[in-house]
């Protein structure tokens, strides 16, 4: 008769929590209901079209997929096929890691200077950090790297100018030797991005600094080497590991300069190039999602990296 009068006592106590549950849950909706209803769609965003995707493109990392027949598991083979039996991936590899090396610090170098420039209080300034940025905007479209193709073409503007020097140039885009620094004069044509961060760091460096750097008879040199570099290191940290991973995704203008080859002699041939050929060429979908995931795997490391070390060379202002 107890447990009886338990039970009951139970279930007239669930009964009345259930509706305070539903209570809580109106009162959390009527506070937060329009925030989740804002952020439906991002997250709608995130788990179809990013998360949803990669745990689908490492399952096929794994499998043999030519977009027809069902995947089929085939374990590590593609990515010990990747290892052992694969010079375009080496070729690949060679072409991105020299455009990383060399667009990065050129990029960086010339918006620093132009940044460096600009906040010497020249008149017009939003019109030319305006006109300075527009580069990076327009930068990663086809037309532009159309417009680039013709300007390095062997007829193109670039040879007639140096034509009226008495300089015969060569055709840049199909020679192996030229045809990297193209992508390369185009990645720091899109300085405008890291000059705009590189501003706003140098607008929080405080004069006073500068002020007394000179009483003491500091040479300009010296007060940019003593001063503004060490002040500016976590602005040069940041647009580091920005455009170093910008750097690794780089495909459009390879794509288009080289026709989607990565000629002459896969000179441009970029690692994303050559996951687009394999994945869109070739029809081979798992062994693409494994070279994928390499690349994944290799922008984590060079960023842990660049984490790692940057503790011995960025100074925070705390």
């Amino acid at each position: 008769m107890a447990a009886v009068q338990d039970s009951a006592v139970a279930i007239g106590g669930g009964a009345q929590a259930r509706p305070a549950a539903q209570g809580r849950w109106a009162s959390l909706w009527t506070k937060h209901g329009a925030g989740y209803m804002f952020l439906l769609p991002w997250l709608i965003g995130f788990f179809g079209l990013t998360l949803g995707p990669a745990i689908a493109s490492l399952y096929l990392s794994f499998t043999s997929f030519d977009l027809i027949r069902t995947p089929e598991w085939v374990g590590t083979a593609n990515y010990v096929r990747i290892a052992t039996a694969d010079p375009k991936f080496a070729a690949a590899m060679q072409v991105t890691f020299l455009y990383v090396v060399l667009s990065v610090p050129f990029k960086l170098t010339f918006a620093l200077l132009v940044a460096l420039l600009l906040d010497r209080g020249v008149k017009g300034l939003t019109f030319y950090r305006a006109l300075f940025y527009l580069p990076s905007l327009l930068g990663g479209s086809v037309a532009i790297a159309v417009l680039w193709r013709q300007l390095f073409a062997g007829d193109g503007l670039i040879n007639s100018l140096l034509a009226q020097f008495g300089i015969e140039g060569p055709s840049w885009i199909s020679h192996p030797n030229y045809s990297i620094w193209t992508l390369v004069v185009l990645s720091v044509w899109q300085f405008g991005s890291p000059m705009i961060i590189f501003l706003a760091g140098l607008r929080q460096i405080p004069t006073d600094m500068y002020e007394a750097a000179s009483l003491d008879g500091a040479s300009k040199f010296r007060q940019f080497y003593k001063i503004t570099l060490p002040l500016l290191t976590p602005v040069i940290f940041f647009n580091a590991v920005v455009q170093t991973i910008d750097a690794f995704k780089a495909f459009t203008p390879a794509f288009i300069i080289s026709g989607g080859t990565g000629g002459p002699i896969n000179s441009t041939l970029f690692y994303t190039l050559y996951l687009y050929q394999e994945a869109f060429g070739n029809f081979r979908m798992g062994y693409a999602s494994a070279l994928a995931w390499i690349l994944v795997l290799i922008i984590g490391l060079f960023t842990a990296f660049s984490f790692l070390t940057s503790r011995y060379w960025v100074h925070y202002d705390d």
